[in-house]
């Protein structure tokens, strides 16, 4: 009996003692989860062991990429939080490196990439970014960054980058001139006043691609006396080359002796408010002037919209105001082309558009208007817009995306009806008075 007893106590025991040495073999009291496996020349070589967070990576390099991955990670969070957004790149990056097979590469890759890109993320004008150069403008201009040389009350931009002006300075200068780079140039405006009384107040000398921007939020001011000689260098913006006009701020250009916006190739408006108010043409090109989009107000003292080349409205809402010389016109082209945008215009004459998307109006005044009268468009006893010529005109023109043949239009100046008439083809030409 005693003996048997003895025999139990015994198995039992070994069995205890069996079960705790696999244990300990088998990693359970390990916390790195370290698993081993036999190689040919039978040693014990560690294979995979888990960094705590669900990934499995290679034990001989687990600590480095971990390492790097951290680094990158970490970096990009907080390079995202100091620029006010956040990049879920990243953190899509983060939850794919989840995966136990092939875990270090996806987790690495993954994370660096969305760390560096803005994956998911939507960019806009107003975001914040870093400039090539901040310059505040004054009595003496201080410049913070690259490519940019002060003469006097003239700060010039040398190489291609994006270049951030504020401050206020008189009888200055903003002037481009990177050689022959074909490097972007843009020049970007926040709160700027800038007057000139014999030179342009920003001056596109040589530059193949410059775009000047008006900050989101911001208003700005260019104004020039300078008085025309010949052809070049006259107007409050003067350019060599294409400018490019954008942003989401206003922008009030005035020319007392010249044009407002006046380049030697393309005029080309994408975006903004501008204010355009010029004792020649308010804008004009010596090859296209096109506008996109944009709220454009142009009190021009000759042309409104002038160009050797094409005009082309794409789009944008545009009020024109030409000049009072029998041969001068409120828009001006060899081709003149309408795709989209409302238009209203005053002036002489007009030139007629070359193509129309659609369906377009001119007033003629017999007795002619007279400045300061208030244009009240309608189309079908509905009001689609106003216009308050700034000088005498003899004609008014209407270009609106949805106008169609059958509607009914009408006009009327300073409250007083001009009468009523029906669209009946492309082109409609009433007379009044």
């Amino acid at each position: 009996m005693n003996y048997r007893k003895l025999a139990a106590f015994a198995a039992v025991l070994t069995m205890i003692t069996s079960a705790v040495s696999c244990g300990s073999e088998s990693g359970g009291g390990d916390p790195a989860g370290t698993t081993s496996s036999v190689s040919e020349d039978g040693s014990i070589n560690p294979e995979k062991e888990s960094d705590g967070t669900g990934t499995t990576t290679t034990s001989k390099n687990s600590s480095k990429t971990t390492s790097k991955t951290t680094e990158k990670s970490s970096s990009s969070t907080t390079e995202k939080a100091e620029a006010g957004t956040t990049s879920s790149g990243t953190s899509a990056g983060s939850s794919s490196g989840g995966n136990s097979s092939g875990g270090s590469a996806t987790t690495t890759k993954a994370a660096s990439s969305g760390g560096q890109s803005s994956q998911g993320t939507t960019t806009s004008d107003d975001e914040e970014k870093t400039y090539d150069a901040e310059i505040t403008l004054g009595s003496t201009p201080k410049v913070t960054g690259n490519n940019v040389k002060v003469d006097g009350s003239v700060v010039t931009i040398t190489a291609g980058g994006d270049y951030l002006f504020t401050g206020s300075i008189d009888n200055g200068q903003i002037c481009v001139n990177t050689g022959e780079s074909e490097e972007k140039v843009t020049v970007v405006l926040n709160g700027v006043k800038i007057s000139n009384s014999s030179a342009p107040a920003i001056f596109i000398e040589e530059a193949k691609r410059c775009t000047i921007k008006s900050k989101a939020g911001s208003v700005n001011y260019v104004t020039s006396d300078v008085v025309k000689k010949g052809v070049q260098d006259t107007g409050a913006i003067f350019s060599n080359d294409t400018v490019r006009l954008k942003g989401g701020g206003e922008l009030n250009i005035t020319a007392t002796a010249s044009h407002g916006i006046n380049a030697d190739d393309d005029v080309i408006i994408e975006s903004g408010t501008y204010i355009i108010d010029s004792r020649k043409s308010g804008i004009i090109a010596n090859d296209d002037v096109t506008i996109s989009d944009g709220d454009v107000t142009i009190m021009g003292g000759t042309n409104g919209v002038k160009s050797k080349g094409s005009v082309n409205f794409n789009g944008g809402t545009i009020h024109i105001s030409g000049g009072t010389k029998e041969e001068k016109h409120s828009i001006y082209a060899v081709a003149f082309n309408y795709t989209g945008g409302t238009v209203f215009a005053s002036g002489n004459k007009f030139t007629e558009p070359q193509t129309s998307a659609a369906p377009y109006v001119g007033f003629g005044f017999k007795n002619g208007g007279s400045a300061d009268s208030e244009l009240v468009f309608y189309v079908n006893g509905k009001e689609q817009g106003r216009l308050t010529p700034h000088k005498d005109f003899m004609s008014a023109v209407m270009f609106l995306p949805d106008l169609s043949v059958g509607d009914t239009v009408s006009l009327t100046v300073d409250g007083k009806s001009a009468g009523e008439f029906k669209i009946s083809d492309t082109k409609n030409e009433f007379t009044i008075g």
